[in-house]
């Protein structure tokens, strides 16, 4: 359990929220939501103590543990894996280090013996004994494979360091759980593992992320930071998008009476609950509607991009058609092999594939970026595409401003160009930026104010939800699934993929699995694991 009391968090003059008092107590997933800059992060390092609030104080249950999702990756590049890893359990890692520092004395006493007996208790009260093949065991979840477990972490890639951090923050299940941007750089496998063990987690967690799937899976409870101020209140991610647009609509609908509005909140909740209860997702194990109120639901201050792809003409019937495509790395990694599909009208494909780049080895081959090992491919004489590469670092190593860099992909004047910035939440004195300067999220959104200049009918987008902030990616979503032309893509957004996709390509070093259905159903396909196995068990 974690209280919160007469809490704020001010920055010179700026103050990010006050008079902040709630609980979040055992048995429950706090998804904490806000817009950038809002104070999700502070909020989990006040409550860390890595930083001091202005006012107000955090307690903890008697005797509790507090663990939190580390973000430093090289901190422990000394240390062996599983030794990174058994350090979660702060506690258990301090009697440890004590029990073999008298173990190693030379000139062992029985004062010492005393002193070991009594650690050797502790150790044993707090499952010391199995400690190392917890520790194992949550590694290999996290796909981190045993010959790795007594390797040095500075011997390993970034992707693994983070797999390794998540692990160390799991160890020894804390009684309360800090989980900052839990899923980043985690394939979709991992993803799911991850949410499956906090489905059966137990005690309190409070999590920031911008996977929607992910929120929606695990979380109980959302904890919303906006007016600056913090709002606890039941229900996931999905619950409270859906019901600040409702309380913005019935805003703006003045002429609505008061009862008929309150009657729509309460039929709203009760579909929502309904449709919770018939869920498999944790939210419903844990009766995250049971104490919603009408009272609860309000519009909220967020700012939605207007991301809008609009086509200037129809695509014609011939579309694609890739016909034995090769790729390998420079050190002879296959990548594909042997990759042959037409896309047909209105398809919208998500590529999968084990090796991330996979998919952008096929993207940077059909946009003439990259020469294939093999094969070839053709578009049809009626398609134009516009692509969002997965790196654009070169598309923004000069000086000039937004408006300046937009206007060399189209033709207009500056005030066109302004209107496409404008959509993307790039105003006033904003657009005259350095393109240069431009944070990982502002440079995604020029991106894609670069894509609608091009009105294509083919969309092709390299993880494009990628430094994206929770509204981004909802508007992003929203105009794919009413985009009439085709889109390829591939996302480690499940709820991206789930709603956009209605084909699935898998790339393998033997070839693809290609179907055509939800990817919901793909992952649970006992047929496409067997599939998969034979198609990998190649290598």
């Amino acid at each position: 359990m974690i209280s919160v009391s007469n809490f704020a968090i001010q920055f010179g003059k700026r103050v990010l929220y006050k008079d902040v008092n709630m609980k979040f107590t055992n048995g429950n997933i706090y998804g904490v939501i806000g817009a950038n800059g809002a104070g999700k992060s502070t909020l989990l390092k006040a409550i860390s103590g890595e930083l001091e609030p202005t006012k107000g104080s955090i307690e903890l249950g008697p005797g509790e543990r507090l663990s939190v999702l580390s973000q430093d990756h090289f901190q422990y590049d000394k240390f062996t894996v599983l030794d990174t890893v058994l350090m979660g359990h702060t506690v258990l890692w301090d009697i440890m280090q004590k029990r073999d520092a008298l173990y190693s004395k030379p000139d062992f006493s029985d004062e010492d013996g005393i002193k070991v007996a009594e650690l050797e208790e502790k150790f044993a009260e707090l499952g010391g004994y199995n400690a190392e093949s917890d520790a194992a065991a949550l590694l290999s979840g996290l796909g981190i494979k045993e010959d790795k477990h007594h390797a040095l972490m500075g011997e390993l890639s970034g992707k693994e360091k983070v797999r390794i951090m998540l692990a160390k923050a799991l160890f020894g299940e804390p009684d309360n759980l800090l989980l900052d941007e839990p899923t980043n750089d985690l394939d979709l496998d991992t993803v799911q593992w991850l949410e499956s063990y906090l489905a059966d987690f137990e005690h309190t967690v409070l999590v920031v992320s911008h996977d929607r799937h992910f929120l929606d899976s695990v979380c109980t409870h959302t904890v919303d930071i906006d007016f600056g101020k913090v709002t606890l209140f039941a229900g996931n991610y999905s619950f409270w998008y859906e019901s600040s647009q409702l309380a913005l609509r019935q805003a703006q609908n003045q002429k609505a009476k008061a009862e008929e509005k309150r009657k729509e909140l309460e039929e709203f909740i009760r579909r929502f609950s309904a449709n919770v209860a018939k869920s498999k997702q944790t939210t419903s194990r844990k009766k995250m509607l049971e104490k919603l109120n009408v009272e609860e639901i309000r519009p909220s201050t967020r700012k939605y991009p207007g991301i809008i792809f609009q086509m200037d003409r129809e695509p014609g019937n011939q579309i694609l058609e890739v016909k034995g495509l090769k790729a390998t790395m420079e050190d002879g990694t296959v990548l594909f092999d042997d990759v042959n599909f037409t896309v047909e009208k209105g398809d919208k494909i998500v590529f999968l594939s084990h090796d991330p780049r996979a998919m952008t080895a096929l993207f940077e081959i059909i946009n003439d970026n990259r020469k294939p090992q093999a094969g070839s491919y053709k578009w049809g004489v009626t398609i134009t595409t516009a692509y969002l590469p997965l790196d654009n670092t070169r598309f923004f190593e000069s000086d000039q401003n937004l408006v300046d860099w937009l206007s060399q992909y189209g033709e207009g004047n500056e005030v066109y160009f302004k209107s496409f910035l404008g959509r993307m939440l790039f105003s006033g004195e904003d657009v005259l930026k350095k393109v240069n300067v431009l944070s990982g999220g502002e440079k995604m959104r020029c991106m894609i104010a670069r894509m609608q200049l091009k009105n294509a009918n083919c969309l092709i987008l390299d993880t494009p939800t990628n430094h994206l902030d929770l509204e981004s990616i909802q508007a992003f979503n929203n105009n794919l699934k009413l985009f009439k032309g085709n889109v390829l893509f591939s996302s480690h957004d499940h709820e991206f993929i789930e709603t956009v996709a209605n084909r699935i390509i898998e790339l393998t070093p033997n070839g693809i699995i290609d179907k055509m259905m939800e990817y919901d159903e793909y992952i649970a396909s006992d047929h496409i694991k067997e599939l998969k196995e034979k198609m990998y068990g190649k290598q």
